[in-house]
């Protein structure tokens, strides 16, 4: 536990006003009618889109998430979710015009522009309670753990009380300003979270304890775990960290923020950009900021906590108070924020609410709007106002919150959402990327996939938890298990039942894809594809080597990363 300064105290309370003042302004406009609430009016311009994605994915858990996986499998352990930029870059350039295109409010509206029948309307509201409700629950549940477990350690005071009073706060913003509070929010958010993780990696890299860059890469804790690639010669590490997630994971499973062919909150952004243009350069910035920006203050922590804390124990040791439920890796990042001054540590408090707030007032707004738009406003009353679906959207804004804040109580790490996240979307990908090509794909193939992946994942978790687990399989074999058994259910549903009727996918393929064919400058898309990818993974590994003091190295990635982006803005024209 720290003791706050007056200047801390300060920082931070400046902050919940600032927060408190912009969702008060936008609330008059964000008032007038659903689209002005969930959509900002449909005139974002990509940068500001682009920074909400970012801050929306950095959550108060991520830092947790990252530390937990350096402290048990070194840099190289996060390829478990660096693998996913190919999902990104994916989105980037086939999908984020046809979200723009389609002019939806949600993308669960999609249903009912691609598929026909009873069937899709059934799907729009199945998948509106099941996304907005029990996903959106489940994630902002694991946001709300990570931010106890930091204010248990940094401040000392309990998990009711963390959520109680965050919650209040982000509630308010959220249910006044819309979409439109939550943007500009996002943006002051992202700001404040960058300098403070950046300012906080500094200051703890020159701790005495840690003496410097140089002595903390050659310490004995810390030189065994620097390898940004995994060790090819351990089996176990090569098919967790490397081979299922580029392999199986990144093309297989749907994840917030992360889905294949988009959705969720970036479909919601994208719907909310000033055209198509604006759309895929706000997802173009999301991907490089979140993989090639952001890690390695992150990574950094994680190793100077190895340093300082060798072992879970001492951890635990350290922070006797901390409730035996939240001991865990993933409380390492908290736990080194300790030892910031007084000043510093206001800032990087701050920067940890602004991470917290800026997550879940994204998922309150997010799955409010499947709520209001895709369930109430489709099967409740049809005949809504726009007054009686803001006010819906807001009352139903303070009830995820509700049930976000209690569910966190049952999860115990992030790891733990992060991998029953990706259990429960396992083998839906290919689903969501064919959707857009393959007629044949209907109704049926969405509701069986939903299905058969969430009860595998159920079995996996509920087994995961017994004393005396019913049968024993690898973390990567049941993801694996997963991706197959759910894949072959919906191929196989999708073969025995019939696609959509031949009018209703005209009018698809027409609105989205215009007079030019779905296949259009494909070449030059698949080009676009690789040099995103190349080009951000090059500067991801430039700057961990320019870190690691691999000056020509770095310097060569660096050059690559230009080509890239030389040769993407060439051929924009033919891409977007």
């Amino acid at each position: 536990m720290v003791n706050l300064s007056v200047l801390d105290i300060v920082i931070i309370i400046i902050f919940f006003l600032l927060s408190l003042f912009v969702g008060v302004w936008v609330s008059r406009q964000a008032g007038k009618n659903s689209t002005e609430f969930f959509l900002s009016g449909r005139n974002m311009p990509w940068w500001l889109l682009g920074v909400s994605m970012v801050a929306t994915t950095f959550a108060a858990d991520t830092p947790g998430l990252v530390t937990e996986l350096v402290r048990k499998n070194g840099v190289s352990g996060n390829w478990v979710w660096w693998a996913m930029l190919l999902t990104g870059m994916l989105t980037v350039f086939f999908y984020a015009k046809l979200w723009r295109k389609s002019g939806i409010s949600t993308d669960l509206e999609f249903y009912e522009l691609r598929y026909s029948g009873k069937s899709a309307g059934f799907l729009r509201g199945f998948r509106a309670i099941y996304l907005g409700v029990i996903f959106n629950v489940i994630t902002m549940a694991g946001v709300c753990l990570a931010g106890a477990k930091i204010a248990n350690i940094l401040l000392g005071i309990s998990q009711i009380e963390t959520l109680l009073y965050s919650s209040v706060i982000v509630v308010i913003y959220s249910s006044l300003g819309g979409l439109k509070g939550v943007l500009i929010t996002d943006f002051i958010q992202f700001v404040i979270a960058m300098v403070g993780s950046v300012w906080a990696t500094i200051y703890i890299v020159n701790l005495p304890e840690i003496g410097g860059m140089s002595t903390l890469l050659s310490h004995a804790n810390v030189s065994g775990k620097l390898n940004i690639l995994p060790d090819f010669s351990n089996n176990e590490a090569l098919i967790t960290l490397f081979i299922i997630p580029f392999a199986v994971q990144w093309w297989s499973t749907w994840y917030p923020g992360a889905e294949p062919g988009g959705g969720g909150y970036i479909a919601q952004r994208m719907l909310a950009a000033k055209d198509e243009k604006n759309a895929t350069w706000a997802t173009l910035f999301f991907n490089f900021a979140h993989y090639a920006l952001r890690p390695w203050p992150w990574i950094l922590v994680g190793l100077a906590s190895l340093v300082i804390f060798p072992t879970l124990e001492s951890i635990n040791t350290a922070f006797p108070s901390l409730n035996v439920d939240m001991q865990g890796h993933d409380v390492a990042y908290a736990a080194m924020m300790t030892y910031l001054p007084a000043g510093l540590i206001g800032v990087v408090l701050t920067s940890l609410i602004a991470a917290f707030m800026s997550t879940i007032s994204t998922q309150l707004n997010w799955g409010s709007s499947y709520i209001v738009n895709d369930f109430y406003g489709r099967f409740i009353n049809k005949t809504a106002s726009e007054n009686q679906k803001v006010l819906v959207g807001r009352i139903s804004t303070v009830l995820l919150m509700v049930c976000a804040a209690l569910f966190s109580f049952y999860i115990k790490s992030a790891k733990d959402v992060f991998d029953l996240l990706l259990q429960i979307g396992a083998g839906t990908g290919l689903l969501f990327i064919m959707r857009w090509f393959w007629k044949r794909i209907n109704p049926f193939s969405e509701i069986a996939a939903m299905v058969i992946s969430f009860i595998i994942a159920i079995v996996f978790f509920i087994n995961g938890k017994l004393d005396v687990p019913w049968f024993y399989m690898a973390g990567y074999w049941q993801l694996v298990l997963g991706v197959v058994l759910t894949t072959i259910g919906w191929v196989v549903v999708t073969l025995l039942t019939k696609q959509s009727d031949a009018e209703t996918l005209a009018t698809f393929e027409s609105l989205v894809y215009g007079h030019d064919s779905k296949f259009e400058n494909i070449g030059y898309k698949i080009l676009a594809f690789f040099l995103g990818v190349i080009g951000t993974y090059s500067f991801l590994f430039a700057t961990g080597y320019f870190i690691y003091g691999k000056t020509l190295l770095a310097l060569g990635l660096c050059v690559l990363t230009f080509i890239c982006c030389f040769l993407l803005v060439k051929n924009w024209k033919r891409i977007v």
